[in-house]
C-alpha cells in the first residue's frame, strides 16, 4: 500500500527538496511505496488527505492528527540516524 508523506518548508523549494529526495532514498532502501507531496508548511491542511506521515523543515505549531517528524535533521546533518529510524518506524507500523 502506498504511503503519502507532506515533506514541507516555508517556501516548497529549497529544504523541502533535500528532505523530500532523502524520504524516497529511504523508502526504497526499505522497500516502502511512498508518495511524495511537498508543499509549504501554509498548505498542509489542504493536503492531509491519505497522509501518513508530515516531515516538515521547519516549526510547525499545529496539530494535524498525523505523525509528524522534523526533516530539519536531513538539512544539518545532526540526528539524521535518529530521524531515519523515527520515519521508519511511521511507515512500516
Amino acid at each position: 500500500m502506498k504511503k503519502k508523506v507532506i515533506v514541507c518548508c516555508g517556501g516548497a523549494v529549497a529544504t523541502s527538496t533535500i528532505a523530500a529526495n532523502k524520504v524516497v532514498e529511504i523508502c526504497k532502501k526499505n522497500n516502502i511505496d511512498v508518495e511524495i507531496c511537498q508543499c509549504r508548511i501554509s498548505e498542509i491542511g489542504s493536503n492531509l488527505s491519505g497522509a501518513s506521515l508530515i516531515v516538515p523543515t521547519s516549526r510547525v505549531k499545529r496539530d494535524y492528527g498525523v505523525p509528524l517528524i522534523t526533516g530539519m535533521p536531513f538539512i544539518s546533518g545532526i540526528g539524521a540516524d535518529k530521524t531515519e529510524a523515527a520515519i521508519l518506524k511511521v511507515l512500516k507500523g
